[in-house]
């Protein structure tokens, strides 16, 4: 599997609910679960992501604090409108330490993806890193596949 920052790939945060300028929208993309984008309370908080073009996307993991339950959505025009539910999850609370949720996105191809924090577990949520981790592309026709490993075992 391949991790990739998204800011890497050329994605933008494109909107936010809340900004903090200690804790800017960007944060989100940049790789670093030491950099963050703090909401200002209340739900929904929710923030759109726009890739340079299409993409399709395996698996995002999100690191956060504080997030209860979170919905996906993408769209695949180049105008943020229209969006479609992918996926939702709840996560699990953690004291102290981030949560780190790997979510299926099952090779969705997207424009955009929009995520929507319906509810935390306190006033406040942090999201420190949204990464897209892509599956092995086959070489023949570059449909993506699960990794497989073959284990040899010669007899002497």
């Amino acid at each position: 599997m391949i991790e990739s920052s998204l800011t890497s790939l050329g994605a933008k945060v494109v909107l936010a609910a809340s900004s903090d300028e200690n804790h800017p929208p960007e944060n989100i993309i940049d790789g670093n679960t030491k950099t963050f984008w703090m909401s200002t309370g209340m739900f929904p908080q929710e923030f759109i992501i726009r890739f340079p073009e299409p993409t399709s996307i395996g698996t995002v993991t999100v690191d956060s604090y504080n997030v209860k339950h979170l919905k996906i959505e993408k769209n695949t025009s180049q105008n943020a409108s229209q969006f479609e539910s992918i996926a939702e999850k709840e996560f699990a609370y953690t004291e102290g330490h981030l949560q780190s949720n790997a979510i299926t996105l099952n090779g969705s191809s997207a424009a955009h993806l929009r995520f929507i924090i319906t509810s935390g577990y306190d006033h406040f949520v942090s999201v420190h890193r949204v990464q897209n981790i892509k599956q092995p592309q086959c070489a023949v026709c570059c449909c993506t596949m699960p990794r497989t490993t073959v284990e040899v075992i010669s007899a002497k």
